[in-house]
């Protein structure tokens, strides 16, 4: 049991109140360019550093031992080609990672597995309104080989700097190779599904109590519900299409993921899981908000128009009696008699006001 403990405390990152290096900015890589960091791991533990890529790849090889982890963010053809070249990555997989834009996948190229992971990102904002940006999305994509990991990130989120020094400071994890990284990066990212999702619930809560609220169908806006929605559905294509290639790592035996590994994709794929159905369940629940709202406009015009026909029917009749008697016609009844005029207004305020008891009785005033 206490191994598991450790590794399940490994798999979920644990938190550390240690200062954290954001590795991910250009300007802090020692190697420049795209390169965001170039290290090489033997028995769990972070080698010296080297200069080059190429140095890094040739010491592992010649001992035979260890691995060599390359970071990179959004390199273009020609700088990724002389990592495609060195680690031997197939073509199709090379202009998956440098055009990015691709869906979550798993695919095998021999003894390289070539992985795309969507991140995401809640964005914060003071109100929701119908064109608030709720959640941002990127890109990991990661080769792993016998003796190597590329990760290729695409985004202005998804810093893998503090997973890494996560992984470090557990060198029985790292030392069962590659497959490990792929590991912490997939449990890394579904972690972040599980924090938008939660974020996103607030704004569907918030969007809910104003939509039945005593005032809502004034108060709230239908392109809040409609903006809550694109937002969720980019959600949901960033988090569904994962679940194959996550039950393909823990269900199939593949030659670059250490045994001991395996299992442990079983418990990213639940929190996946359990990420698609609350997804599913805001995509409902938000239906029914907007049918809710609808109704409650569609009602507000029904009482509006009942209302307008009510004052409408009040008017007819002194319309009426005036329309009658302002012909000015020589022989009318009524016309010279004395009382005339007082009777003309008696039967006017006594039908409108019959007529407005009634309505009023029936709720339509």
């Amino acid at each position: 049991m206490s191994m598991v403990g450790n590794l399940r405390k490994v798999a979920h990152l644990t938190r550390r109140n240690r200062r954290r290096v954001d590795l991910s900015h250009p300007a802090r890589s020692p190697l420049g360019s795209s390169v965001i960091n170039c290290v090489i791991y033997r028995d769990g533990a972070r080698q010296p550093g080297t200069d080059t890529v190429e140095e890094a790849v040739r010491q592992v090889r010649r001992r035979g031992h260890g691995f060599v982890w390359l970071g990179l963010h959004e390199p273009d053809e020609a700088e990724f080609a002389r990592v495609a070249e060195l680690f031997d990555l197939h073509p199709l997989a090379v202009e998956d990672a440098v055009m990015a834009h691709q869906r979550p996948k798993l695919e095998s190229y021999g003894d390289v597995l070539f992985a795309v992971l969507k991140t995401v990102t809640y964005v914060e904002h003071e109100q929701l309104t119908a064109t608030s940006e709720v959640v941002d999305t990127g890109e990991i994509m990661v080769f792993t080989g016998p003796d190597f990991v590329v990760t290729v990130r695409h985004g202005r989120h998804g810093s893998l700097g503090p997973l890494r020094e996560d992984l470090e400071a557990e060198p029985q994890q790292l030392a069962k190779g590659p497959s490990a990284v792929l590991h912490a990066i997939a449990d890394h990212v579904v972690d972040d599904y599980v924090s938008v999702t939660d974020a996103v619930q607030n704004d569907i809560d918030a969007v809910e109590s104003d939509v039945f609220s005593p005032q809502g169908a004034k108060t709230a806006d239908a392109g809040r519900i409609y903006q809550l929605k694109r937002e969720l559905l980019e959600l949901k294509r960033a988090v569904v299409p994962l679940s194959r290639p996550l039950e393909t790592l823990w269900t199939k035996p593949l030659r670059t993921v250490d045994p001991g590994i395996r299992a442990y994709f079983r418990d990213v794929a639940d929190h996946l899981a359990r990420v698609t159905e609350q997804i599913t369940s805001f995509d409902a629940l938000l239906d029914s908000i907007l049918q809710a709202h609808l109704a409650q406009i569609a009602v507000t015009q029904n009482d509006d128009a009942r209302k307008i026909t009510a004052w409408a029917a009040i008017i007819a009749v002194p319309t009426m009696v005036c329309g009658v008697y302002g012909m000015n016609f020589d022989n009318m009844p009524e016309l010279h008699w004395t009382f005339g005029y007082p009777l003309a207004l008696g039967v006017i305020a006594t039908a409108c006001f019959l007529l407005h008891r009634n309505f009023k009785r029936n709720g339509w005033l």
